[in-house]
């Protein structure tokens, strides 16, 4: 689920915290770090038991209008059960490892706030991909899928009072709900009918290395502080670390941590890698000046030796 550009994205984040916090204690900010990558899984699943929240909510809405008398938008529809047989959302509804992992998190969100998930479903019910849907008398798997990311790309990301949920309940997942919408988005493209339960709930991490890398990287760019500000020092005309941003400044570091620690990663991989960050997080100048500093030291420790590269290195 995340590749090691998010995981240097949230090494970064954690760096800039401490700086900010004033808080020194380095045992401290590697907790926060494991727990605000671990906490980027609860953040989608509380998103992907949003679209089972309103399917239900519409199962619900259905059984109570049957009991009524009074002529509704949904009786002009060929199926008015279409949604609630919606075979993919069916899939969620019905995934007990979902429902297993929901419960063993105590994740009960959406029922103690149902009130964002009856927003969501006024939203969906008025929207014109909605109306086509139940509509149209097709009732492929495809039609489904197209129906539930059209609800989630269009209605649930951009969505402001769930952004700020979201932002009152974790602060740090600000930045990963870019992350994870679209890796959720992803996920619903490539969904098949015959998808086991485990396909809904993929591992957060390739493998332990790629925590070990979080953590090595972390705490070796924050001991080495001193001497990697050293190397920065001298490699642009009038330097002055106070005139630096913030996040350049710790960007930078990073890269040349990792250029000098990191023998697996290729340098070109590493420098890439920091440039797409800084595009993403820092000034539009930024990715620019990063690169004139990483290539004069790139050559510089080629030529003195201190790359020691080897294997075909990881992403």
């Amino acid at each position: 689920m995340l590749t090691r550009r998010h995981i240097r994205v949230k090494v970064m984040q954690c760096i800039y915290a401490l700086v900010h916090s004033k808080n020194e204690s380095i045992d401290d900010q590697e907790k926060f770090l494991t727990e605000s990558i671990e906490n980027m899984y609860t953040l989608y699943l509380l998103l992907l038991s949003l679209l089972v929240e309103v399917h239900d909510f519409e199962k619900d809405q259905h059984t109570k209008s049957k009991k009524k008398y009074i002529e509704t938008a949904s009786d002009a529809y060929p199926d008015k059960e279409k949604f609630i047989k919606n075979k993919l959302l069916n899939q969620l509804s019905t995934n007990q490892l979902l429902k297993d992992e929901l419960k063993k998190r105590k994740l009960k969100n959406w029922y103690l706030n149902d009130e964002y998930v009856k927003l969501i479903h006024k939203e969906l019910i008025e929207s014109e991909a909605f109306k086509a849907y139940m509509l149209s008398p097709e009732g492929s798997y495809q039609d489904d899928k197209a129906i539930v990311q059209s609800l989630f790309k269009n209605i649930i990301a951009p969505n402001e009072k769930i952004y700020d949920y979201f932002e009152d309940y974790q602060l740090t997942w600000v930045d990963d709900l870019p992350l994870v919408n679209t890796f959720l988005l992803k996920l619903l493209k490539k969904a098949k009918e015959g998808a086991s339960a485990s396909y809904f709930l993929p591992e957060l991490l390739k493998d332990e290395e790629d925590m070990l890398f979080a953590k090595q990287l972390f705490t070796k760019t924050l001991l080495n502080n001193a001497e990697l500000e050293k190397e920065i020092e001298g490699k642009t005309p009038n330097w002055d670390k106070d005139r630096i941003a913030d996040i350049d400044a710790i960007l930078l570091k990073m890269a040349i941590c990792e250029l000098l620690n990191f023998s697996s990663i290729p340098e070109k991989v590493t420098i890439n890698e920091f440039l797409e960050i800084a595009k993403e997080y820092s000034t539009p100048k930024s990715s620019i000046f990063i690169n004139g500093i990483l290539d004069k030291l790139v050559k510089e420790y080629q030529a003195e030796n201190r790359l020691n590269k080897v294997g075909r290195g990881l992403l």
